[in-house]
């Protein structure tokens, strides 16, 4: 029998200085099988620093023509197109000529991701940004991670500073060009 979803809730406090955006976010997030603690948890930082009107988790790893989190409008277009980990040029590609704008937050090593997509043919890639955290800033937020999460996120000068169920982790969001 095959394991199912495991399903992760988190109360957020966002406070996102930069962009003027204050809420409190409810997410409920089916963490599939064959994703990681920290892709997840990537997942659900690049939906709350893009957090907008329109903003939704795709349905998954079974939606192969959907990015992990996207952005549509009220007429349904999909206006960001925002990738988690280490997307091929293909699906970066696809949705560079969808949406208005493409973006990834990774949880890999940053390097590594560009070296993969350097050279390869992505639509508007100069127009792509790869954002990551500091080394470690994923596997300290894994590491108090649980089913039912109390979160508060705060964003001041591209820094961010979370509390995950009572454990701090701060960093800095580096953002990196596809094409130098």
């Amino acid at each position: 029998m095959a394991a199912g979803a495991v399903i992760h809730t988190f109360a957020v406090q966002l406070a996102d200085v930069d962009r003027g955006v204050y809420d409190e976010v409810t997410l409920r997030v089916a963490r599939h099988p064959s994703e990681t603690d920290a892709y997840m948890m990537t997942r659900v930082l690049a939906y709350l620093l893009e957090f907008e009107e329109g903003i939704a988790f795709s349905e998954g790893i079974s939606s192969t023509d959907e990015p992990a989190v996207l952005v549509r409008d009220m007429t349904g277009h999909i206006t960001a197109w925002i990738e988690i980990g280490a997307p091929d040029a293909a699906r970066l590609h696809y949705g560079s000529k969808l949406a208005d704008r493409t973006t990834v937050y990774t949880h890999r090593d940053p390097a590594k991701v560009l070296a993969a997509l350097a050279g390869k043919p992505i639509h508007r890639a100069d127009t792509i940004t790869l954002h990551s955290f500091d080394p470690g800033f994923i596997d300290d937020a894994v590491a108090a991670l649980a089913r039912r999460n109390t979160m508060t996120l705060s964003v001041t000068e591209r820094q961010i500073y979370l509390d995950l169920n009572g454990a701090s982790a701060s960093s800095a969001v580096h953002d990196h060009a596809l094409v130098p």
